[in-house]
């Protein structure tokens, strides 16, 4: 199926790795131009270097996007190069800390500005460039531990705040013809990830996790979550705003 991206301006945050990296490949592979960024310029030009190998056309730019300079000159330098934006995926995120009594109030800052905040600056970044272009989408990488209990203290809430973010915004943006959603995985594995890091260091706890947490008997994959983000990326998902798409192989059990 053509979802329809072909020469659009995709620009996806924590791009050099795992789910981000495969986002950025599947809308490459739909003809979009991508513009790539993490913080190592090592990661980041071998990153390049595979998409373009898949016939890609990729833009990698250096930064920090939780730092507003250097998000803002990601961004520019989409619309230098190619004149605009048409498609944000921030799919940068995480966090630290551990139990209530054990956490800082700096990582708790952190994981609410990673995930929450510096979201909501790519968007406003973004948004003023795709109104000018008559549509645009916004996807936000969120957890199947925003929509539930589950995963680290300071996540679980952070991913809560995303996913009600992304709800807000396309409510706001959709008089202007600006889509935006939220995806939740599940458990991913990917190389370097923090599952298969858990799968070498304790094989055995990982294959009772699975077998008790997964019903089809594996982790996912980075691609199985990029194939999600491209549809709501595309003109093919014109009717889906505010939604929060489940991508975790029936890992949730939330009934919503």
């Amino acid at each position: 199926m053509d979802l329809g991206l072909r020469d659009k301006i995709a620009l996806v945050t924590g791009s050099t790795r795992g789910i981000g990296k495969a986002i950025a490949g599947a809308l490459a592979d739909e003809g979009a131009k991508v513009v790539i960024c993490g913080r190592t310029e090592n990661t980041l030009t071998a990153t390049a270097d595979e998409l373009r190998a898949r016939g890609a056309t990729v833009l990698p730019i250096a930064g920090d996007v939780t730092q507003f300079d250097d998000l803002a000159r990601i961004v520019q330098s989409a619309k230098d190069a190619w004149g605009g934006v048409d498609v944000l995926v921030h799919n940068a995120g995480g966090s630290t800390g551990g139990g209530l009594l054990e956490t800082t109030d700096e990582e708790w800052a952190a994981a609410f500005h990673l995930n929450v905040t510096t979201g909501a600056r790519a968007a406003r970044l973004c948004v003023a460039s795709m109104r000018e272009r008559g549509a645009g989408a916004i996807v936000m990488i969120a957890s199947i531990w925003g929509r539930e209990a589950g995963g680290r203290l300071t996540y679980n809430p952070a991913k809560a705040a995303e996913i009600s973010l992304c709800k807000a915004l396309a409510r706001e943006l959709a008089p202007h013809n600006i889509r935006v959603n939220s995806v939740a995985p599940g458990s991913i594995q990917f190389p370097g990830g923090s599952w298969d890091k858990r799968v070498q260091a304790d094989p055995e706890g990982m294959r009772d996790f699975v077998a008790r947490e997964l019903p089809f008997g594996r982790f996912g994959a980075p691609e199985e979550v990029a194939n999600v983000v491209a549809f709501l990326c595309s003109p093919k998902a014109s009717w889906v705003s505010g939604s929060c798409v489940v991508v975790d192989g029936c890992q949730s059990k939330s009934n919503l």
